[in-house]
């Protein structure tokens, strides 16, 4: 019987497998349940690893546990895209550069005090997030505020210095063994002008800026790009088996133009970096990717992840797939959140929205089932078990 590590690397290189490989994202689920005391009665005392055994379905390992960390000084750099987290490949240092810290509460306030001027930071991770399960903090504060913060951020970044650290995530590959894949982030943006959007700005103020000083945000992602390549070969030279660059993509803010600029010539660079070290990239494709699909396939990615179809989103997984075709790129994902809500389908809704499901698979090639973007704290568990079935069912798959 072959392994979910054996059948989701079939599936990337297009090759037969003798089911559909189901690879439920699960932590954020896990994660709510655990904390408020709601797990199934049999999984009470399990970890995740031991119920992904006893469902026997794939280990996700895309996102990390951000609030997985060895200090808590590891993850006060959070709104500078900078994480220190066991399950990364590298770990960033910032040379030269003083921080002040410190706490209000469930609110971190950081500031970065450099030669080229000071950068305040202001993240918050409170009761309610842990109670549904979520690891990422928010920013209520980002580094950058408008162009006066650019000289500063561009000297923080000229003096990060990231350094391999592929210890836990050896160990974490081996524990997970033949569940799955093992992912490594490289970095959230596809590029440094990605990133200054995803991680470092306000949608708003990035837009101001965007249209009324490109000539200086263009030198900051200059200095930003060399700590950017950096940490993409530090990763690639991980364990891992997929490298992960690039990280939420949507129409109305990653806009055609933008992507065509700033999004598919990075990934395709990465992607050659990638290919010759024999492993995959992937890239976080969750949100509406109306009009955007052409720019992954120039990007050569081979994992468009958390792939969210209709009725999340416009787009049907038949039309993605469609789109996809020959271009070698295997969808993750595929399985709308809300269909595993009962007050959003009741079951004779989510019975007749996996019948449309399998037509809209086809034959099941170059796809990785899984619930996107994520299987929700509330789930209905039996939905989870009966999709879990559904997959098994579904074979061979024949590209």
């Amino acid at each position: 019987m072959p392994t979910y590590r054996e059948r989701m690397l079939a599936t990337l290189r297009g090759q037969p497998t003798d089911c559909l490989p189901f690879v439920p994202r699960l932590d954020l689920w896990y994660k709510a349940n655990k904390y408020n005391g709601t797990l199934p009665g049999k999984y009470r005392n399990a970890t995740l690893l031991e119920i992904v055994e006893d469902l026997d379905v794939g280990y996700h390992t895309v996102v990390p546990d951000f609030q997985l960390y060895d200090d808590p000084l590891d993850i006060v750099d959070r709104p500078l895209g900078i994480w220190r987290s066991p399950h990364m490949p590298y770990r960033t240092s910032l040379k030269g550069i003083r921080r002040n810290i410190c706490y209000d509460g469930d609110t971190t306030i950081v500031e970065y005090l450099t030669p080229a001027g000071n950068i305040t930071t202001k993240t918050v991770y409170n009761e309610s997030m842990r109670k549904a399960g979520i690891t990422l903090s928010h920013v209520l504060e980002h580094a950058i505020n408008s162009i006066d913060d650019f000289e500063a951020i561009g000297y923080i970044f000229e003096h990060a210095e990231p350094r391999a650290e592929y210890e836990r995530l050896a160990q974490f590959k081996e524990e997970i063994g033949g569940r799955g894949l093992i992912g490594a982030i490289a970095t959230m943006g596809a590029s440094p002008m990605h990133e200054i959007l995803h991680e470092l700005m306000s949608y708003d103020g990035f837009f101001y800026e965007y249209y009324d000083h490109m000539e200086e945000l263009q030198r900051l992602t200059a200095k930003m790009f060399p700590y950017y390549q950096k940490v993409i070969e530090l990763a690639i030279d991980s364990p891992a088996d997929f490298i992960h660059v690039g990280t939420n993509y949507d129409v109305q803010i990653t806009w055609p133009a933008f992507m065509e600029e700033y999004v598919a010539p990075y990934l395709a660079a990465a992607s050659e970096k990638i290919h010759a070290a024999g492993k995959f990239l992937l890239s976080h494709t969750d949100g509406e990717n109306k009009k955007l699909l052409p720019y992954f396939i120039a990007g050569k990615i081979d994992i468009a992840d958390s792939v969210c179809p209709a009725p999340l989103t416009s787009l049907s997984l038949k039309e993605v797939r469609d789109a996809f075709a020959g271009s070698g790129i295997t969808v993750w994902g595929g399985v709308a959140s809300v269909a595993v809500l009962e007050n959003s389908m009741t079951d004779y809704e989510f019975e007749a929205y996996l019948d449309d499901l399998l037509v809209q698979i086809g034959t099941g090639d170059h796809l990785i089932l899984s619930i996107a973007d994520t299987a929700p704290p509330e789930m209905k568990f039996s939905r989870l078990e009966r999709i879990a079935k559904l997959a098994k069912e579904f074979g061979p798959v024949k590209p």
